[in-house]
């Protein structure tokens, strides 16, 4: 069996670290040196290579040069290792050297759980799936390598689910067309394709494995399903809400993910802080989520961190004088020291139903998660008018819009303008990977295109990241919000009564200094957080700025 390269670490190198002791090496064997950690990948050079042999000799391809490998290496001092590569590629091998450490984590980081998708998708038979599959089991890199006995169908299903959470995706998508079945993960709010497409005929073995975790019916294929089921990773339980929809070609399943225990340990320390707000807005937020009573609405579509943004403010301000509850739907991630009640809407457990209740358990601060209907909207209304502060969300694409899907639900407008304090409309944008950040230059004529004056950003320098193995080769790692924050006085409530356009409300807004989601989301840029291509896909170009 071949020795695996390693780093020895000579006798007169033990004082220096990893990467001055590679350096070393380097020089004495006449190679050249390579940093990882900002190193692209060729995911076609990495398929070429054959992964159990680049794990057994600890090494990672980088380039096709003149018919030539270059490969990097820990310790280029194994000169028949080397010729045991060169023999089982069958090529000339160009050597780099490169640490130990950035080797594992990129075979680790990049290759290991995508390669073992790709296996596993490979040579799919059919098994009968048995009801007893236990969905709350450990699902590590060591199981899905291992065992042999497990259906290829349950390993592809599994590993699929492995390599989302390696991946930090917030969504599984599976998507069927007429010939084949698509994987893809959302990941920092944007889908990316997961592996080769599955061919067709076993798109039902497949859906068939994910009703069985998710305890739904295997022979209904003709209405939506929802369900959920639960794995242990990496020592802590995770859960998926899984929704099965029938379409043309036949059933698309979306599975999000809910990491309740890592969140919840981040929630007991989220504060406003961390959420993104300009200082300006954090000051004035800050001051109306301590307001004795009234409604802080927050709006923006799906997945714009709304529940967040109302998290951190009720982390905030809870305290044992006080008594929280929420009803949401569900709830997803559990704070100590507030009710929180789910929605369920099967055994009659409706957003306005609970909210009744609610107010019977004498709160003082009120969560709803989101306001859907009339009847809730007019008893959260009522809610904030006599004596409690109500946060709340409502999806609608800017705090100006927000008073127009109140006011087509029929509520009172007087009542609802009078019980507002303030709307808080939310988008998210990724921040730029600062492991491979690189300068960008941008011309006059581009600058003109995204609505900004080449003269006030001459001086700013633009960033962009490049794509690498800590991003994924996105460019991109996490997210930050961009706000726009409406205060009610007295001016803009007379306006909303008189149902003034929303354009004048908003210069009336912008007048009393209001600052607007491009506004905030340029911020973002001149602080080099996110890019300007990012911010236009979230925000609209406001032309003569």
């Amino acid at each position: 069996m071949a020795t695996p390269l390693a780093v020895p670490i000579p006798v007169n190198d033990m004082g220096l670290d990893e990467t001055e002791r590679a350096k070393l090496l380097a020089k004495r064997y006449h190679s050249e040196f390579v940093d990882l950690k900002n190193f692209k990948i060729q995911h076609d050079l990495f398929k070429s290579v054959p992964v159990d042999m680049m794990f057994r000799y600890n090494f990672v391809p980088l380039e096709q040069h003149e018919g030539k490998l270059a490969i990097a290496v820990s310790d280029p001092s194994k000169l028949m290792v080397l010729d045991e590569i060169s023999g089982l590629l069958g090529t000339r091998l160009i050597t780099r050297v490169a640490t130990m450490s950035q080797i594992a984590d990129l075979l680790k980081k990049t290759e290991q759980s995508q390669r073992v998708l790709d296996e596993a998708s490979e040579g799919l038979a059919f098994d009968v799936l048995s009801n007893e599959d236990n969905p709350d089991e450990n699902i590590s890199i060591e199981r899905l390598t291992g065992e042999d006995d497990i259906s290829p169908i349950i390993r592809l299903v599994d590993t699929t689910i492995f390599t989302a959470l390696e991946r930090r995706a917030s969504d599984i998508h599976l998507e069927t067309n007429d010939d084949n079945l698509i994987v893809r993960y959302r990941i920092d709010g944007v889908l990316q394709q997961a592996m080769a497409p599955i061919a067709r005929e076993h798109h039902q073995t497949i859906l068939s494995r994910i009703k069985v975790m998710s305890e739904l019916d295997i022979a209904e294929r003709r209405v939506p399903q929802d369900g959920r089921f639960r794995v242990r990773y990496k020592g802590r339980l995770i859960d998926f809400r899984v929704s099965i929809m029938p379409t043309v070609h036949g059933e698309n399943a979306v599975l999000r993910v809910l990491d309740k225990e890592s969140m919840s340990e981040k929630f007991t320390k989220l504060s406003l802080d961390v959420v993104g707000f300009a200082p300006k807005d954090l000051e004035r937020f800050r001051r109306y989520i301590k307001e004795p009573y009234g409604m802080v609405l927050v709006t923006g579509p799906t997945g714009s961190g709304k529940t967040t943004t109302l998290y951190a403010a009720l982390n905030e301000i809870k305290s044992e004088e006080d008594k929280i509850i929420t009803i949401e739907d569900p709830v997803e991630y559990q704070i100590r020291g507030i009710t929180q009640i789910p929605v369920n809407e099967k055994k009659g457990l409706t957003f306005a139903r609970g909210l009744r209740s609610i107010l019977r358990h004498d709160p003082d601060k009120i969560l709803v998660g989101e306001i859907r209907d009339a009847e809730t909207a007019q008893i959260a209304i009522n809610s904030a008018l006599t004596g409690h502060l109500v946060f709340t969300t409502v999806h609608a694409n800017n705090v100006v819009d927000v008073l127009g899907r109140f006011l087509n639900m029929g509520v009172e407008p007087y009542n609802f303008v009078s019980a507002l304090n303030c709307i808080l409309a939310q988008r998210l944008v990724r921040q730029i990977c600062p492991f491979c950040v690189r300068d960008v230059f941008y011309t006059d004529a581009e600058l003109y295109q995204n609505g900004l004056e080449p003269e006030e950003w001459k001086n700013h320098v633009f960033r962009e990241g490049l794509g690498c193995i800590e991003c994924g080769g996105t460019g991109f790692k996490g997210r930050s919000a961009i706000h726009e924050l409406l205060e009610l006085d007295d001016d803009i409530r007379e306006m909303l009564l008189a149902k003034k356009p929303g354009s004048e409300i908003r210069k009336k807004a912008k007048d009393n200094g209001m600052a607007f989601l491009r506004d905030s989301a340029l911020e973002r840029v001149r602080d080099n957080i996110t890019t300007l291509k990012e911010i236009n896909k979230v925000t609209f170009i406001e032309a003569g700025r």
